[in-house]
Formats: C-alpha cells, sequence, structure tokens
C-alpha cells in the first residue's frame, strides 16, 4: 500500500487529524489514501451527536469500543477520518459534521466540492 502525496483540498501539506484517538486509513493521525481504500477515508470530521447517531442508524457505530481493532468509540467532539461519499450523505440529511480543512485529503475534492466543505467547516 503506497499512499498518495499528502496534500490537503486547500493544495497544502495535509495536517494530523487526530492522534488521540488515533485515526486515519494508515491509522497515522492523518486522512491519507491509497488505492486499497475503497471507502476513501478522507474527510476530517469533528463528530457530533448527531452525525454519530446518523452514523450508528445508517450501520456504522462509531461509539462502541471495539478492543480487536485498537478502536476506543468515538465521543461527540472527536475527531476522525470518515468516508467522503458517506460525510456527503450525512450533509444531504442535514448531520453533516465540521470538517477541518486542512486536515482533509485533497481526494475528497473528486467526491465533494470544496464549496460544500467550506460551508462545513470549523478550525
Amino acid at each position: 500500500m503506497e499512499p498518495e502525496p499528502a496534500i490537503n483540498v486547500l493544495g497544502s501539506e495535509l495536517r494530523v487529524c487526530s492522534t488521540r484517538p488515533l485515526t486515519g486509513f494508515f491509522r497515522d493521525g492523518h486522512c491519507q489514501t491509497c488505492a486499497e481504500d475503497h471507502g476513501c477515508h478522507t474527510v476530517c470530521v469533528e463528530v457530533s451527536e448527531a452525525f454519530l447517531r446518523w452514523q450508528a442508524e445508517a450501520g456504522n457505530d462509531l461509539t462502541t469500543p471495539r478492543p480487536e481493532y485498537d478502536f476506543p468509540g468515538l465521543r461527540a467532539g472527536d475527531r476522525w477520518c470518515v468516508c467522503a461519499s458517506r460525510w456527503r450523505d450525512a450533509v444531504e440529511s442535514g448531520v453533516a459534521a465540521p470538517v477541518v480543512l486542512a486536515a482533509t485529503h485533497q481526494r475528497t475534492l473528486e467526491i465533494v466540492p470544496l464549496t460544500q466543505l467550506r460551508a462545513h467547516a470549523c478550525g
């Protein structure tokens, strides 16, 4: 697995999304991606209660700890790399989690327009 260039949606160096909890397809804290990342886990978000509930209802429980995967479970306020298409679906459902643009990989732009990301941007 070879990672793609670490460039964010703003055209600069991809910043860390989260190391506590440790996120990313490569579990290195970055929303880095590669050809094997079929889910395109490239959007760095700050999860909210509404987003976590919506994810669980869609069959993606992000709150339950999964020790076998070294996953502590997320709480509102945690940052996490999520699938670009899943985030876009959350926008359409009115529950989009705020996006950290500097930590969101440029590959996201193949799925979500920058204007939509900017409209939901946070620090």
